[in-house]
């Protein structure tokens, strides 16, 4: 079959599958903007539902199935498409549809990156055909500087995750709203289960256990061959493997690099140190991992100390490496970053304080530090209690900030310690709100 009559093929059945059988997110993606929107994320998260949503909207609204042209690149039958060959997408949808004035068209390009250059003809498309154009990929490129340079900064873009826990009570049939004695032990229950569950739409949807772990293994196993190593073209997938899976026992502590390199030369694998470097590099460039520097009021030693990873989704970590005595603590701080970062413009980042005593998150908008975070299973001891607010008074003095929480399981209060006022709220009261308001 010609490359073209696929096309076609794939067009008229998302447009017979219209209006789409998703879930709402809390993100809603504009329409009609008259903009170029581009939603990058890690595999699975989401991307095209949020699509579907868009596209469910307009169908509500009264546009017509056949002016929506929806191509998901990510369909084996194109595998190997190029650039010069994207065109064919155009007179496929032309052919089908004579008539159609393409400025009235909505276009949805599902992972796109997979085509090299892509950006040239979605640039030719928005210049010269359609305004309503939508972009999803699995590369953080689809975020970078140089895609906003060739695309001449007209992109919108939208970074998407897998489900937050508002989302995942949605997706769950459980009222987020409820806080009296029944409803709040309910989200009790349900944010424990979210803290060590998989949050990525299709396994919440799962009910079998033993099926929700290979599934959720098997969108590791794609994200490890198809978005690094091939994608890279990385050589040696063990290793790859090994150092992922070396970065996950570590989420939320500082991580050496060097380490990890010396401890694959003493069982006598062939490494390069720098390669070690650029592979931390590509898999936060895939959205499995994020990486976090330690504060200092110098961006030279801020960029210069060993950072810290977040994983992408608790559940997938659970289901690849075996459980740790300290992994509920560091659920509850992977979690706690992952809604941060979910709320974070890109004029915002956050950071770790260590300088004596720690602060696990510092979050700033330009000069301006807006908020300190401490994460803490329980407060119960007193050692740790007064750890954790040492190191929120340490901190508040050096960057001026004065809000300070700290969040826990299940524990609430606010009290005054060193002249500051500290917010202790449970967690799954806090990842139902906006964390910067």
């Amino acid at each position: 079959m010609k490359r073209k009559e696929i096309l076609q093929g794939i067009i008229l059945t998302m447009q017979r599958e219209l209006p789409f059988p998703v879930l709402n997110r809390d993100l809603e993606l504009p329409v009609n903007s008259g903009q170029m929107i581009t939603v990058a994320g890690v595999r699975r998260c989401g991307k095209s539902s949020m699509l579907k949503i868009v596209a469910n909207r307009l169908i509500a609204s009264g546009v017509e199935p056949e002016k929506i042209l929806w191509v998901n690149f990510d369909d084996e039958r194109l595998y190997g498409m190029t650039t010069g060959e994207l065109d064919e997408v155009i007179q496929a949808y032309r052919e089908m549809f004579p008539e159609m004035d393409l400025s009235r068209v909505y276009m949805f390009f599902d992972e796109i990156q997979t085509i090299e250059r892509w950006e040239l003809f979605v640039m030719r498309l928005y210049k010269s055909y359609c305004k309503n154009i939508y972009i999803t990929g699995s590369n953080a490129e689809m975020l970078s500087s140089q895609i906003a340079s060739a695309l001449r900064g007209w992109p919108i873009e939208f970074e998407v995750f897998p489900l937050s826990f508002n989302e995942y009570l949605r997706f769950k049939g459980v009222k987020a709203s409820r806080f009296d004695e029944q409803g709040r032990a309910q989200l009790v229950t349900t944010c424990r289960e979210y803290l060590h569950s998989s949050a990525f739409p299709e396994i919440v949807l799962m009910n079998e256990e033993s099926l929700k772990i290979r599934k959720v293994q098997g969108y590791f196993n794609t994200m490890l061959f198809r978005d690094l190593i091939e994608h890279y073209k990385l050589s040696n997938p063990d290793t790859v493997r090994y150092f992922l899976k070396r970065l996950m026992l570590n989420i939320t502590k500082p991580t050496s690099i060097n380490t990890i390199f010396n401890d694959l030369k003493s069982q006598g694998r062939r490494v390069d140190k720098n390669r070690l470097y650029e592979l931390a590099d590509m898999a936060c460039e895939i959205f499995m991992f994020y990486r976090v520097n330690r504060w200092s009021a110098s961006l030279i030693k801020e960029t210069t100390r060993q950072p810290k990873y977040y994983f992408t989704d608790n559940g997938m970590r659970n289901a690849l490496i075996l459980p740790q005595s300290n992994d509920d603590g560091k659920l509850l701080e992977n979690a706690v970053f992952l809604h941060l970062r979910r709320h974070c413009d890109p004029m915002r980042k956050i950071s770790y304080f260590s300088e004596g005593y720690e602060c696990d998150f510092v979050v700033q908008r330009e000069e301006q530090i807006e908020v300190l975070i401490q994460v803490c299973w329980t407060l119960c001891d007193t050692e740790t209690r007064n750890r954790e607010f040492r190191g929120l008074a340490t901190v508040s003095k050096v960057t001026g900030c004065r809000k300070c929480i700290v969040v826990t399981f299940d524990e609430e209060e606010e009290l005054e310690y060193d002249g500051l006022t500290v917010k202790v709220v449970p967690v799954w009261k806090w990842l139902l709100e906006n964390p910067l308001n």
